[in-house]
């Protein structure tokens, strides 16, 4: 397997599957339609509606079921970068390589978009119902709805976006760095995968394994973001680095160092990895995908 022929065209299978759920530009409210379909199509990587496909591979699932959770679930993604970019936030002004949206659309318009993509998500998500044909594809999306909305709200994403926004550019703990990472990153890619068990038809003692392996995935994808914030340039990031020193961020790389943090993203993702493989099923490109998120340089 050439990994990254398959990455691609991983990537353009599921920004077409994106592409199919995105609102329509039309009527009174064609700005703010136009504002979510400009970030959600400003690119990335498709890091989590990519592991939600390959983990419902993992169990064997039936694919089409995912496909509105990996929509709504990038649409999530994409709220918390649009509201993260705001000036009342980070105040950047690049992301992915273009203009952030506010920049783009204005402050207000960045803020009432970011909330709708939040709110089109579920619906977006409610609409497995329609193909869900039997009593048990059924209970297996309102379990993912569970998930997909515990995972999102007080206690995952917005929780840890809360206490880093409540703490910016004061000295943090290890402690609390860590609950801040396990929430605001983690927490989506916990969703995901544990969404992609679930529509697979995984038990709960498996799912429990997987939303192990992703806490580690998703603590690593943060030190790393953490690493490259120092060591990569603009152009491979798309967008400004050194922010963290700018916004006086307490980071794993200013409590440790660039190589003791560098050891703990592999450390992490050799133990997500260990996790997955310990299931006793194939998906080689989801191994490697973990694999790879140690040496990313965007």
């Amino acid at each position: 397997m050439n990994f990254q022929d398959e990455l691609k065209k991983r990537t353009e299978e599921i920004n077409k599957v994106i592409q199919s759920y995105l609102p329509e530009e039309e009527g009174f409210a064609k700005t703010m339609a136009q504002a979510m379909n400009y970030s959600i199509l400003a690119g990335g990587k498709r890091l989590r509606p990519m592991l939600i496909l390959e983990t419902l591979r993992l169990f064997g699932g039936e694919e089409k079921l995912a496909y509105p959770f990996m929509a709504a679930m990038e649409m999530i993604h994409t709220h918390s970068l649009v509201h993260d970019d705001l000036p009342a936030l980070d105040n950047d002004d690049y992301r992915r390589g273009r203009l952030t949206t506010h920049k783009v659309y204005g402050e207000a318009m960045g803020v009432l978009s970011g909330v709708a993509l939040l709110n089109y998500a579920y619906e977006v998500m409610l609409t497995a119902f329609d193909t869900a044909d039997t009593p048990d594809c059924q209970a297996h999306v309102i379990q993912a709805l569970k998930v997909m909305s515990h995972k999102t709200g007080l206690y995952g994403m917005l929780g840890g976006q809360s206490v880093d926004v409540e703490n910016d550019g004061k000295p943090m703990s290890r402690e609390m760095i860590d609950y801040i990472y396990e929430n605001k990153t983690s927490a989506l890619i916990e969703a995901s995968v544990m969404t992609g068990a679930i529509l697979g038809g995984a038990t709960e003692e498996e799912t429990a394994i997987v939303e192990k392996a992703a806490k580690n995935i998703g603590l690593a994808f943060q030190i790393q973001d953490d690493i490259l914030d120092v060591t990569s340039t603009e152009e491979e990031l798309g967008k400004p680095i050194h922010s963290d020193e700018k916004n006086h961020k307490t980071t794993y790389v200013t409590l440790m160092g660039i190589e003791k943090a560098s050891q703990q993203v592999k450390k992490l993702s050799d133990e997500a990895v260990t996790l997955f493989e310990g299931l006793n099923k194939k998906n080689e490109f989801l191994f490697t995908l973990v694999n790879e998120l140690v040496g990313r340089r965007k």
